[in-house]
């Protein structure tokens, strides 16, 4: 198996972009090997550390918890909206094994796409991640508590003032938290790949995790 300990991202500091679909940053999401981490069925995350965060990272979560319903996403252009299109259709496709219903199909897809693009992420990445965390499984909780779609740990919610770890489990609380959480990890990481998405997991300068999300990624790439 390649590792990726070499693999950096170029990224900054500060909030995440504006929820307007376009990226500001974006990640390198390389296709290797799948790992025993892929293992169907198996919720792998749980030891995030609990840490003080900067006021853009505190409002991104807390502005998550009062969203209801799957966001409308917004294009510049004509083209913009159309490459979405075929980008959502060819992943409906995908996904159709995991999630039979098109309708739940589509809102999960429309946030995932969403929510990594309003946190600079690439969604390539984004779904590799949670096919490794959760299997596509909304209701996916870890031997350690961690829930949902991206596995995020229940204190979270208690950092942002909530402390109902039951919301994890609303698609898009869980998507947003997962996709600035991780956002804010790659940052206090200095765009490094490897380290950011290690300490996701808890398994910070371990190469099993990161190889294992890479690997999954592959399957979500989309040539356009």
């Amino acid at each position: 198996m390649v590792s990726v300990r070499s693999l950096t991202m170029s990224a900054s500091g500060g909030a995440p972009a504006k929820a307007q679909g376009l990226s500001r940053r974006s990640c390198l999401a390389l296709p290797l090997a799948c790992s025993p981490f892929l293992l169907a069925g198996r919720a792998h995350a749980g030891a995030q550390i609990e840490e003080p965060l900067v006021d853009s990272v505190r409002t991104a979560l807390s502005s998550a918890i009062a969203n209801q319903a799957p966001p409308v996403p917004e294009f510049k252009d004509t083209e913009s909206r159309l490459a979405y299109l075929r980008w959502l259709g060819a992943m409906s496709d995908r996904l159709k094994k995991k999630k039979p219903e098109f309708q739940v199909r589509k809102e999960f897809l429309q946030t995932v796409w969403y929510e990594s693009k309003r946190a600079g992420l690439d969604t390539t990445l984004v779904l590799g991640l949670i096919q490794v965390e959760s299997n596509f499984r909304k209701f996916a909780v870890s031997n350690v508590g961690a829930r949902g779609y991206m596995q995020v740990m229940p204190f979270w919610t208690r950092v942002i003032g909530d402390g109902d770890p039951g919301k994890l489990f609303h698609m898009q609380t869980n998507l947003r938290f997962g996709c600035v959480i991780l956002r804010h990890y790659l940052d206090r990481e200095r765009g490094d790949l490897f380290m950011g998405l290690g300490r996701y997991n808890g398994s910070r300068g371990k190469s099993p995790y990161p190889d294992a999300v890479l690997g999954a990624s592959k399957n979500w790439v989309f040539a356009g």
